[in-house]
């Protein structure tokens, strides 16, 4: 059979004007293959830089995937196998619990159709999809394709009354609309995100100087260079230099996870989707934990130290200093091991390339070891300063120990959540930590102790400090548990509150009144006398659900959300039809005519026509009558949500005076 293959209607950029950029993340095409039984539909798109499409078969019960609509589809063509897609990525997002499926950068989607009327000469295909970045939004791509190659005939349709009168009826009179033009608030996380990571890092570094692995080794190698290097100027130049090799040398053993990242930029990400490395990640760390217990010693070969350690005396120079560095990365390696090994686990759990991450972390981590090299032999008379080594330093040990246990059981929770199994929920993964952080305490009270652990001593002052603390965390711990508080500097790590034994229902977010219908939840406001809090969300919609889960649930938050404020939450995504009564065809003002048919399309539509805004979550204040009384925000942090809820709050009151 001969192929042809007619492009029908490319979207180039350069002809159209929709050039890629975060106001327009999708430029899509579409091509029309004639096979032996009939098409082939291929519909592309070119996604903009670091946005992302959800596949149509990402995993039910999180984010809205895509959908196509097929229309005539059973009348006038039936469709011949399911709709193929092209390369895709996989991702575990802990809010929904789930390992979801997206496209990046390309998206392909392939369908075959067999014509059942051979009169027809084009088709219409509909495409609903969610692309996201820091926020999502809902769109939709009408396709109308020629079978034959020859120019699409686009049918002129008119409104009737009922249909006019509903499209009506979705504009709403704002009052004060120009509030909302002033700019939605968003947060940028980046720069957070970056500062955090080399903080961890930077606290890694510095929980590893006070090792006995490392720790004493800062004065005789301070001293080696302010006295054997000929003169004091001399020596701080080397110690610096020595400093700077130390940092060096931890950011180069992250580039090894670049050249994984190059081939396949999610490969590191699927320590966070896969089961079963899950479950060798949670053996490693456990296996690291029992080395800080004192039950035996993680080393690199001793010819590697002795080769380097020759090198080093025999090239000399600056070259010879790199080598006294790398030397102290395998000769402390039985301690800085299992916390780099902790380090490269965060990082898998904190937002964005695992690769970037571990680099921003293993820079912080280098830092804070060579500081004390360099500082010390700026300032040697400091070194009269520093503890002497001692039994403080294996207590430093099994401390971190017991925080690598920790680490482990969320990388089996990972397994656990990814995989279904239903074991460890919430209360279960919650009882462990409140188990392993009062055996932290009891070890610091000198209550049982470890094989490496000297003669038995009265606990220090520093020592029983940290046991009040670990037992004070337990406690915290198990508030949590009971529900007494809510563990939000935690959030990430337990299990969601939803993967709980006692399982929870709420036809609104956190057991709040809301109404799901605008006209009742504005009516519900009038007799009230309370603003309106306008919540435009999704039932997958990742970062509404964050929203809600830290923001909303803030003490400073809920209660203003329970009893200042009417709250109406329209789900765009959500897929019920209409009842047919309520089912009508909206025409924008380019003139096309798009019928809805589903709740979601109403709201979504309502939320574009009104707000100019096609994302989620996006919140708006209004006053009973329809005046905005704020600008309108995004995916915010919980001080900008309250001084945003405050605001409107005494806007409100101004209006009534």
């Amino acid at each position: 059979m001969k192929y042809t293959v007619l492009l029908l209607a490319t979207l180039l950029p350069s002809i159209f004007g929709y050039a890629q950029s975060d106001d327009n993340p999708a430029v899509w095409s579409h091509e029309v293959v004639e096979i032996e039984d009939g098409y082939e539909l291929i519909f592309k798109a070119d996604i903009y830089q670091d946005w992302f499409i959800y596949s149509l078969y990402t995993a039910e019960g999180g984010s809205m995937p895509s959908e196509f609509e097929f229309v005539g589809a059973g009348t006038d063509y039936e469709l011949l196998g399911p709709t193929e897609e092209g390369k895709t990525y996989k991702k575990y997002t802990e809010v929904f619990d789930v390992e979801e499926t997206f496209f990046k950068e390309k998206a392909l989607f392939k369908q075959k159709i067999g014509l059942l009327n051979t009169d027809i000469k084009q088709v219409e295909v509909i495409l609903y999809y969610q692309i996201c970045k820091e926020v999502c939004v809902l769109k939709e791509e009408v396709f109308t394709i020629s079978l034959s190659g020859g120019e699409v005939v686009v049918e002129n349709r008119t409104l009737d009354e009922r249909s006019l009168a509903m499209t009506n009826a979705l504009k709403l009179d704002l009052k004060q609309k120009s509030k909302l033009e002033e700019g939605s608030i968003h947060q940028k996380s980046a720069s957070t995100n970056f500062w955090m990571l080399f903080g961890l890092g930077f606290l890694g570094g510095f929980i590893a100087l006070l090792t006995p692995c490392v720790f004493p080794l800062i004065p005789l190698t301070v001293s080696f260079f302010t006295k054997h290097s000929g003169n004091r100027s001399k020596g701080i130049k080397s110690a610096l230099l020595y400093g700077f090799f130390i940092v060096l040398i931890y950011f180069l053993l992250s580039l090894p996870f670049h050249l994984f990242d190059s081939v396949d930029s999610q490969i590191l990400n699927t320590i966070a989707t896969n089961v079963w490395l899950n479950v060798f990640f949670f053996a490693i760390f456990v296996f690291f934990a029992f080395s800080f217990f004192g039950y035996y010693e993680l080393t690199l070969p001793n010819s590697w130290a002795n080769k380097l350690d020759r090198a080093s005396n025999k090239v000399g120079g600056g070259l010879g200093i790199f080598f006294m560095a790398l030397t102290l990365a395998i000769v402390s390696f039985s301690c800085t091991g299992p916390i780099l090994g902790g380090l490269l686990g965060s990082t898998t759990l904190a937002q964005g390339s695992v690769a970037t991450n571990l680099t921003i972390g293993m820079t912080g981590f280098g830092l804070a070891l060579a500081l004390p090299f360099a500082l010390f032999a700026l300032f040697p008379t400091w070194l009269n300063s520093l503890p002497k080594s001692g039994g403080w330093m294996t207590t430093v040990k099994v401390v971190l120990g017991f925080l690598e246990l920790a680490m482990a059981f969320k990388f089996l929770s990972n397994a656990d959540l990814v995989g279904n199994w239903g074991i460890f929920k919430r209360e279960i993964f919650l009882g462990i930590w409140i188990v392993i952080f009062l055996l932290l305490a009891l070890y610091l009270f000198g209550i049982f102790r470890f094989p490496h652990d000297g003669q038995k001593q009265k606990p220090s002052l520093g020592r029983k400090a940290t046991g009040v603390f670990s037992l004070a965390f337990a406690v915290y711990l198990v508030l949590g548990l009971t529900n007494i508080t809510h563990l939000k500097p935690l959030s990430g790590f337990p299990p969601p509150d939803f993967y709980s034994i006692s399982e929870k229902q709420s036809d609104c977010p956190l057991g709040l009144d809301c109404y799901k219908v605008f006209e009742e939840g504005v009516a519900a406001a009038r007799e009230m006398n309370k603003p309106i809090l306008l919540d435009f969300t999704g039932w997958g919609c990742v970062n509404c659900r964050r929203m809600e889960e830290n923001v909303w649930s803030d003490p400073k938050i809920y209660p203003m959300l329970r009893d200042d404020y009417v709250l109406i939450s329209l789900y765009v995504d959500d897929r019920k039809e209409l009842p047919e009564s309520q089912q009508f065809d909206f025409q924008y003002e380019s003139g096309r005519i798009k019928t809805i048919k589903t709740i979601g399309q109403k709201w979504g539509t309502f939320q574009t026509i009104n707000f100019n805004s096609a994302s989620q979550p996006y919140y708006v204040l209004l006053s009973p009558e329809l005046e905005v009384l704020n600008t309108a925000v995004q995916y915010v942090d919980t001080d900008t949500y309250e001084e945003w809820l405050k605001f409107g709050l005494n806007q409100y009151q101004l209006s009534m005076n």
